[in-house]
């Protein structure tokens, strides 16, 4: 464990007395973070235990555990999982079925009938095979049109069978999709209350409870991916809410969006869909937020863990949020922040292909784990890599609660990577780190140059086990202004959680031509819209007056596929909304028409203000002298491309103000920061390193 002061100060302590406490839980792939916040002292608590893949909620418990905070005075906890998202790339969630139109049955499989883009060129591709087997989608007789009118009623005999034959099958799951529901949801409610009625034990999702937008390839998929998950997320929060009850909580618990914000763990157990990349949501909200506290409105937030690297661009200090995303191959309709994800973290396996030096995507992932852990891994991993450059001290790996083997990682090294190149082990370990860097310099281009945006005006943020070691050489390559470590940076996600509020988003689509004369139906979706939102912020718990909502307005020129999302305020009329599309098409496609201007979607989204007191700041010297190392090390400096002397100093030592000469290790226990000889770290006043290139 590791306690550290890194969050906010409170200045009135006496109000936190019975309920003092917060935590946040983040499971990664191979670390389950646990931070706690004590609201009456200001600071920070780490504690990691060990992912249990086949056993999530037992990792969080012991993670828990380790911080040996009072449940009984904890007044929320906040957890980010991606075990939504796991149980649909594995293929392990519910067995699902599908009632849809009759005639439609075959929509879900034939999709949009493309090739994915990275395998346009490849003339042996082949589709996955199909989430939904095809004798699991089911037609029914029934159809509203594109005006939501009713065309043919619902064959409500029909649905019983339907769903009679699925439950029969082996189905867990049923998701409801039913053409044009968008506009008027009345079947698949009806029919979600008679699959219900009739089976009470399968899980049943309605798209149109998930989403109220058009396109039905798209809203199936959602709704399918929902109930595919459904039954295993909500066993998942209910032993883990009940577990978390015996041990004395009795608090408020939440979980978070993908699309930033929380909700209570009733309301994620009815849209589990909302939470697949919950986990790396709370490291984006974290970086949100310090780029504000620091002045810095453009980051680059790299996320490393232990099997993936989530990068993401923060601009004017809010990350850009997608309502269009795809999890695996499926095409998906809701609020995600958008992310890069690539499977290179510290678990990522290092092997040699044809000559070819490869990095991940495979992990090694918890269990059983780098070679170094001990625990039967057979693969080298960058974690392995790390120890043979000396960037991780196998004696205090985790502050010395898991020493590490280090014969094993060169052992293995020597062998699966330095053989087959005919290189030392020294050299194939820094090879490792340099196919590392580029699939993630390859990912920084892709959410920066391929959008116009230059990497060079952007600081990058560095968290996650790994991300403080990896970062400093990333920017070396990119050219970026800075890396910044905040404080705890391997619970950066978890501290991230805590920063969040309670959000809630509806939205629907509203096809028409923008003018003045449909500005007043456009008000009256507005305003339905913030009524049902609000009513689930009062559901919520939250009180009126930290309440406060955001419309967004979808527009495209008329004839266009995809659309630009435009914030609006109360002063907004309608030619300035397409005023303000034509400024924001001209700046992401470099042009503007002179054409009528179509709106799409309307959305409204809501947030329920929760307290996020000031950061702390971190003491300067008394005197003014440099830091002292602790210690010594050898470890490879890139920029020289050789092994050489690295001060290595304690962060917990460190004050505001010090500077420190690379080449330099920073230690923290959780992990370590690397700074190469040609970079220079300067501790600012909240603790944060702050790490520059050298002016030559």
């Amino acid at each position: 464990m590791v306690s550290r002061e890194m969050g906010p100060t409170v200045h009135n302590r006496s109000k936190y007395t019975v309920n003092r406490f917060r935590i946040a839980v983040d499971i990664g792939g191979t670390f389950v973070d646990a931070v706690e916040f004590d609201q009456g002292t200001g600071s920070v608590r780490l504690s990691k235990a060990p992912t249990t893949p086949g056993r999530p909620e037992e990792g969080v418990l012991e993670a828990i555990r380790r911080l040996g905070t009072p449940l009984s005075q904890t007044e929320l906890i906040v957890h980010g999982t991606t075990l939504g998202l796991n149980a649909v790339i594995e293929r392990k969630g519910a067995v699902t079925g599908i009632l849809t139109n009759a005639g439609f049955r075959d929509l879900f499989e034939i999709g949009r009938a493309d090739v994915p883009r990275e395998h346009m060129y490849d003339f042996a591709y082949q589709r996955p095979a199909p989430l939904v087997r095809r004798r699991h989608r089911m037609g029914v007789r029934g159809r509203i049109d594109a005006q939501g009118r009713i065309v043919e009623p619902l064959d409500e005999q029909g649905v019983r069978d339907a769903a009679a034959a699925l439950v029969a099958d082996g189905v867990q799951a049923i998701a409801i999709a039913f053409l044009h529901s968008y506009c008027n949801p009345q079947h698949e409610e009806r029919a979600a209350q008679i699959v219900s009625e009739a089976f009470p034990r399968i899980a049943v999702s309605v798209s149109s409870s998930i989403t109220r937008e058009y396109r039905e390839v798209e809203r199936t998929a959602t709704a399918v991916l929902d109930a595919c998950i459904r039954p295993i997320f909500g066993k998942y929060l209910g032993e883990l809410r009940a577990a978390l009850a015996e041990a004395g909580f009795g608090g408020r618990f939440l979980v978070m969006r993908s699309g930033g914000g929380a909700m209570l763990a009733e309301v994620a157990a009815r849209v589990p869909l909302y939470t697949v990349m919950s986990g790396p949501a709370g490291g984006i909200i974290g970086a949100s937020r310090l780029g504000r506290d620091l002045h810095r409105p453009r980051l680059l937030s790299l996320d490393y863990g232990g099997t993936s690297l989530d990068a993401a661009v923060i601009e004017n200090a809010e990350p850009l949020v997608m309502y269009e995303a795809k999890l695996e191959h499926f095409p998906v309709l809701m609020p995600i922040f958008d992310i890069r994800c690539i499977g290179a973290g510290g678990g990522s396996i290092a092997w040699v292909q044809e000559g070819l030096l490869q990095v991940g995507p495979q992990s090694a992932g918890a269990d059983p784990g780098p070679l170094a852990y001990g625990k039967g891994g057979t693969e080298p991993t960058t974690t392995d890599a790390a120890l043979v450059l000396g960037y991780i001290d196998a004696g205090r790996f985790l502050s010395g609660a898991m020493p590490l083997d280090m014969q094993a990682s060169r052992t293995g090294i020597e062998k699966r990577i330095a053989a087959p190149l005919n290189a030392d082990s020294g050299t194939a370990a820094a090879g490792i780190f340099d196919v590392l860097v580029a699939k993630t310099v390859g990912a920084i281009r892709e959410i920066t140059v391929e959008r116009g945006k230059d990497p060079r005006e952007f600081s990058l943020l560095a968290f996650g086990g790994a991300g403080p070691m990896i970062a400093p050489m990333i920017a070396r390559e990119v050219g970026a202004v800075e890396v910044i470590v905040p404080n705890v940076p391997a619970a950066f996600s978890a501290w991230g959680m805590l920063m969040s509020d309670l959000v809630f988003e509806v939205a629907q689509t509203d096809i028409r031509v923008l003018d003045e004369s449909i500005w007043p139906q456009v008000e009256t979706g507005f305003v339905e819209l913030e009524h049902k939102a609000l009513a689930q912020l009062a559901e919520q718990g939250v009180a009126p007056a930290e309440r406060v909502t955001d419309r967004l307005i979808e527009c495209r020129y008329v004839g266009q596929e995809h659309a630009i999302a435009v914030a609006l305020d109360e002063r907004m009329t309608a030619k300035s909304a397409v005023q303000r599309f034509n400024e924001l098409h001209a700046d992401r496609y470099g042009h503007a028409l002179n054409v009528p201007v179509q709106v799409s979607t309307l959305r409204v989204r809501a947030t329920g203000r929760l307290e996020k007191p000031p950061l702390r700041r971190l003491a300067a010297r008394a005197v003014a002298t440099s830091p002292v190392a602790a210690r010594e090390r050898e470890a490879y400096c890139f920029a020289r491309r050789a092994y050489c002397l690295f001060a290595v100093h304690e962060r917990s030592a460190l004050c505001a103000g010090d500077r420190i000469e690379g080449p330099a290790i920073i230690d923290e226990g959780t992990c370590t920061t690397v700074v190469h000889s040609d970079q220079t770290i300067v501790v600012d006043e909240y603790g944060n390193l702050v790490i520059r290139v050298r002016a030559a």
